[in-house]
């Protein structure tokens, strides 16, 4: 099977990193950040900062400028790996299955982290959007990964912990599989139509076996 796998809440615990990097874009223009930036994690940073900043695209692009300026020298070091996802990254590779990133992330900062993991040499590619894209794309990301393995939607499935995940799943017609150790809700991920959740990566196995 071709295992799709999110980055941000899925194989890594992010949230030091991006959350820094919101708070800097936000001083350097002047703007208060928000309390909560949890649900910041996951949706396209143009999304986020879009309300804040009266929708002006100008102020937008600057504020993704500015995050970008600091998650290239420091936030892509900040995160910690989920217990268990490196031991659930050998059985699914002993096994035999296919693994690949799909991510809101763009590939030139999800790119270093997936390098950096101990594990990251199991993910054969990454996907990522385009930089300059407003979209998470990952509807579009899921159905390229298909075409370059050569895989059936029913021999694929897409594991991530945001409705982004299981909604690009659906799109493609692939099981949409939540997570719930990462940044979203079991309510968002049933929302949404995940197939089935997973509370620990102990129990992806099994639910994979059953997609």
């Amino acid at each position: 099977m071709l295992c799709l796998f999110d980055l941000d809440g899925t194989l890594i615990d992010s949230e030091p990193g991006i959350t820094a990097c919101v708070r800097h874009a936000l001083a350097k223009l002047d703007v208060p950040a928000p309390d909560d930036l949890r649900p910041w994690i996951g949706p396209p940073l143009r999304h986020s900062f879009a309300p804040l900043l009266d929708h002006d695209a100008a102020r937008i692009e600057a504020a993704v400028a500015y995050y970008h300026e600091r998650f290239s020298t420091l936030g892509w070091r900040e995160h910690a790996v989920y217990p268990g996802v490196a031991a659930l990254v050998d059985r699914l590779r002993a096994a035999g299955h296919r693994l690949a990133v799909v991510t809101s992330k763009p590939v030139r900062h999800a790119a270093p982290i997936l390098e950096s993991l101990p594990f990251g040499a199991g993910f054969e590619k990454l996907y990522g959007p385009a930089p300059d894209s407003a979209h998470s794309e990952k509807a579009g990301m899921i159905a390229a990964a298909l075409a370059d393995f050569g895989v059936a939607p029913a021999d694929a499935a897409m594991i991530g912990d945001r409705r982004f995940d299981i909604e690009g799943a659906l799109a493609n017609g692939v099981a949409g599989i939540g997570v719930l150790w990462g940044f979203g809700s079991r309510e968002e991920l049933c929302q949404a139509g995940a197939r089935a959740l997973a509370a620990h990566p102990d129990q992806l196995d099994a639910l994979l076996s059953a997609a």
